[in-house]
């Protein structure tokens, strides 16, 4: 033993040498061999090396996306065919589905067909519900009237009002023998003290969590994380959108830290498409997939919109919502309307809305005036003279703090989702997002983005230019750590 000590204290200070080359040489390798951002790369590889070891176990738990989506390889061959049959629009039917000054978006179509790899489909309603207010009373009475199925996916399920009423009625739903799953993110599970997961599978409601990790819980920025909010019941009602489970989106009570949202309801045969994403989030996560005549998608026609569901995550070879993104604003001709709570776009994005500008189209961007995360809205605010130095009108809402999502071009498409404009919806979160060509619902849209309009306050450029020095430094030092946040 004494031998074997000597022979390590010969040799350690070499062998702790050769590491702090030879990891930080592979960590790099990985880095330029998959990663597809150049400031990414840069900043990750940066880390590596400036930051002895650490460096090297800080890439290995967050920047290496070691998800294999088991999900699709679970799924049956064909069984989705059933699902996505009813109510498919081919492209030359779209164009002549919109009006003469929307036929340019037939081209959008396109493009988001070929990324989503989904069709279109038409007959479906999408109505919005402002606020928790609105929503909680329409999810709470569709889980109650349930015969047959419910699949809820959330990114937060707090212990508190909103997320006991939830409980109750799902467990209500389970003892009159509906097949009830609930899967939660494992870090936005933790948002409570107690675990929702355990108290729904207390009350005989199957439950899960996302990607369970043992990192404290208030980490915000943690990567990988399922960041979806859908819920499907009987497979022909959803409801989708921004909005999570907590009280704070129940204005009307006055919560102590009260949160806007908008959520909405679909009905019709897209529903088809977003129970497909639940099966899937839930197969991977348990490896039980769904499926019978309680999981099967009814294609049910329920309204004039044409749609499509946009599931995007880390397990694409690319940036799929980003994509429809770029050619939703390369192909706008009018305007655009964007409203999202965290706005940090990478420079593509930055660039196109500049030239969407530049060309003539009206932009409004909304923004909250006062975020929940300081990081991000001093990352966000880094960033705005690019836009507002080019035309692009940039609104600041007041409190209470917006978690509003959604976009609107050319009064005839809109976006609506789970996704933020920012590095983690585009590139880290699972997301999942609906886009609509309807000049009704865009028309709502328009007039929900109006109505924040009229109480928010111009960012103008002097405004962005006359921070002081350190607040500029802050903000700038914020914007560089993006790619983690």
């Amino acid at each position: 033993m004494r031998e074997f000590m000597e022979f390590v204290g010969l040799f350690w200070p070499h062998v702790v040498a050769v590491a702090a080359i030879v990891l930080p040489g592979l960590a790099t390798g990985h880095i330029l061999l998959t990663k597809h951002d150049a400031r990414e790369a840069a900043s990750w590889t940066t880390v590596v090396w400036l930051v002895p070891y650490l460096g090297v176990v800080f890439y290995a738990v967050l920047g290496i996306n070691r998800i294999k989506r088991r999900a699709i390889r679970l799924r049956p061959a064909g069984g989705w065919q059933r699902a996505a049959a009813g109510g498919v629009v081919p492209m030359d039917e779209l164009q002549a589905k919109l009006p003469p000054e929307a036929h340019h978006l037939a081209d959008l179509a396109g493009l988001a067909g070929a990324v989503a790899q989904e069709p279109l489909s038409a007959g479906n309603r999408l109505t919005p519900l402002i606020d928790g207010d609105a929503a909680y009373p329409e999810m709470l009475a569709s889980i109650d009237a349930a015969e047959a199925s419910i699949g809820l996916a959330t990114y937060i399920f707090d212990d508190d009002h909103a997320g006991r009423l939830f409980l109750d009625a799902l467990a209500r739903a389970a003892e009159r023998g509906v097949q009830v799953r609930v899967l939660v993110d494992a870090v936005g599970a933790r948002y409570s003290m107690s675990n929702m997961t355990a108290r729904l599978a207390r009350r005989g409601v199957t439950s899960a969590e996302f990607l369970p990790t043992l990192l404290p819980w208030r980490m915000s920025y943690l990567n990988l994380r399922n960041h979806r909010k859908v819920m499907v019941v009987d497979g022909t009602t959803a409801f989708a959108g921004g909005m999570n489970i907590r009280v704070g989106h129940m204005l009307a009570t006055q919560p102590r830290h009260p949160v806007q949202d908008v959520h909405f309801r679909v009905d019709g045969p897209v529903v088809g498409q977003l129970l497909r994403a639940f099966v899937d989030d839930w197969a991977f996560t348990t490896s039980e997939y769904l499926d019978g005549n309680a999981w099967a998608a009814q294609p049910i026609c329920a309204g004039t919109a044409v749609a499509r569901g946009l599931a995007c995550g880390p397990d694409e070879d690319f940036d799929r919502l980003a994509w429809v993104i770029l050619g939703a604003l390369s192909i706008a001709r009018r305007s655009v309307q964007i409203v999202t709570p965290y706005f940090i776009p990478d420079q593509r994005l930055i660039t196109a809305l500049q030239v969407a500008a530049l060309r003539g189209v009206a932009i409004d961007v909304v923004l909250p005036a006062v975020g929940n995360l300081r990081l991000v809205q001093w990352a966000a605010t880094a960033q705005l003279w690019q836009l507002v130095g080019q035309g692009i009108r940039v609104w600041l809402s007041p409190p209470p703090f917006d978690h509003t999502k959604l976009m609107v071009v050319d009064g005839h498409w809109s976006l609506i989702g789970s996704a933020n404009w920012d590095p983690r919806s585009l590139h880290l979160n699972f997301e999942l997002c609906v886009e609509v060509y309807d000049r009704a619902f865009a028309a709502t849209l328009e007039a929900t983005v109006t109505d924040k309009i009229k109480t928010a306050r111009a960012c103008t450029i002097d405004d962005v230019a006359s921070r002081p020095l350190p607040i500029k430094i802050r903000d700038g030092l914020a914007w560089l750590l993006s790619p983690y946040l």
